[in-house]
């Protein structure tokens, strides 16, 4: 273990690194499109309501164990309890996972960001330009190979100097970027070949209303579960991510007070992105276009910018520039839960944990890549969906393995060691726990319940 303990220098750094760990790919890609989905506002309520009580409490939970083990996710469990051990384990093998793929998708955004900051967004804009892309031989690799270099240099320079210095430069830029196209999606209107005017207020309107046309008490249901699933993206919640960065935090920092500002950040640049995105989908393509799922972000919305002439490259620019900061400090998160275990576990250096893990990732991501040409093929998954490897990656680990390892950190804390300890580093220099009850009660019965729900969803079992 390093004698000196990396840490960040304050509690606006430790903020700012895990906003920008929760700041990812699943807020501006996921979150808009099961918003559209889900009846706009009614999602928009569940989520909220869900972020502070289920993700507020999982989410401080291993921010604590974090700070009272001062221990990465792989050795931090064994901390309180040997026999739970495992689930040290489980927290290293889930960042593990799913960094290699996260390079492959920040690869895809590099891509389209270089595509539109050198004018030529006309590449991406054809019918089946994405296709093409993913499935090339040997420039999705390249790509690859540039974000994950990235993200190799900042977590190699450390906590301080790397992770929380990238987040306090991005952080600030990523929310300007983000409220100019906010404002821009607002103020759009279109008129199509049918002589229907659509405009961004429109959109908004069926963003953020509730529409409980067709919601039974089973549609609900869906909804809750989607719900909850997307805080375990949009939080970095079950990944060991938020166990490594507590780890990091200083004693003298308000615990408490540090958590909240996380979710009420997160919650607004991910109410924000549906912001950015639903109103202009919905000017240009209408309600059919805002059902596209994953293919929102790189196949529609290329075409809505497209629709907007020169500014429109300006504005695709600014947003993919907004997206690759936002997959970047992801990234890095990922990648640093996986180094804080090396380190604390084995005693190594930074520098050969950073190689080790990156250079691991960095073939991985590869196969990942080669998935989509080579080693093309496809796989029904649990849920009745079909997929590819790195479809398969991301399954296991958030379908399967984050819910399962949430699950036993409720039954470690909530059962075995009782919430108390965990209270009492929440309390500690005589800082204040208001929502004291509120954790018990989630920690020790309503989160694992709702978690084993999630989980029989994702094998298909209801």
């Amino acid at each position: 273990m390093e004698e000196n303990r990396n840490s960040f220098s304050g509690s606006l750094g430790f903020v700012l690194a895990a906003a920008g760990s929760a700041v990812g790919l699943g807020n501006i890609w996921r979150f808009p499109y099961l918003a559209a989905r889900d009846g706009g506002g009614i999602f928009l309520m569940t989520y909220i309501v869900l972020a502070i009580t289920f993700g507020f409490t999982l989410l401080i939970t291993e921010v604590a164990i974090g700070r009272r083990s001062q221990q990465g996710p792989l050795t931090a469990y064994k901390f309180f309890n040997k026999r739970w051990s495992f689930i040290g384990y489980l927290s290293f093998v889930v960042p593990f996972i799913i960094y290699p793929y996260y390079c492959v998708i920040g690869g895809w955004v590099l891509k389209y960001m270089c595509t539109y900051v050198s004018f030529n967004s006309k590449e991406v804009v054809a019918d089946g330009a994405f296709g093409s892309f993913i499935s090339g031989q040997w420039t999705p690799l390249l790509y690859t190979i540039v974000f994950a270099s990235l993200c190799f240099v900042i977590v190699y320079r450390g906590v301080e100097k790397g992770i929380e210095k990238f987040s306090r430069i991005i952080m600030p830029l990523l929310i300007v970027l983000v409220l100019f196209i906010c404002l821009y999606s607002l103020t759009i209107s279109h008129t199509d070949a049918n002589g229907v005017t659509r405009t961004g207020i429109d959109g908004a309107i069926i963003y953020l209303v509730p529409n409980f046309e067709g919601v039974t008490f089973k549609r609900f249901l869906m909804i809750v579960l989607d719900a909850t699933g997307q805080l375990f993206y949009s939080l970095s919640i079950a990944m060991g991510i938020m166990v490594a960065y507590g780890s990091y935090m200083r004693r003298d920092v308000n615990l408490g007070k540090a958590v909240d500002r996380i979710e009420i950040f997160d919650t607004i640049i991910a109410v924000l992105a549906g912001l950015m995105i639903i109103p202009a989908v919905y000017v240009f393509m209408g309600t059919e276009g805002m059902s596209q799922g994953s293919g929102l972000m790189f196949v529609v919305l290329p075409k809505v910018f497209h629709s907007l002439g020169v500014f429109g490259a300006i504005l695709g620019a600014a947003f993919f520039v907004m997206v690759l900061f936002a997959a970047i400090t992801s990234a890095v998160s990922i990648l640093e839960a996986c180094v804080s275990s090396l380190i604390d576990r084995f005693g190594w250096s930074r520098t050969k944990s950073v190689f080790l893990i990156g250079g691991i990732g960095m073939v991985l991501s590869f196969i990942v890549c080669k998935g989509y040409n080579d080693l093309y093929f496809e796989y029904v998954l649990p849920n009745g969906t079909k997929g590819q490897i790195l479809d398969i990656f991301d399954y296991i680990s958030n379908n399967i393995l984050m819910p399962f390892l949430a699950i036993c950190t409720c039954v470690l804390i909530g059962w075995v060691v009782k919430p108390n300890l965990l209270v009492g580093e929440m309390r500690l220099n005589g800082y204040k726990f208001r929502r004291k009850t509120l954790y018990v009660v989630m920690l020790k019965y309503v989160v694992p319940i709702m978690l084993i729900v999630l989980l029989l969803g994702c094998f298909g079992l209801y």
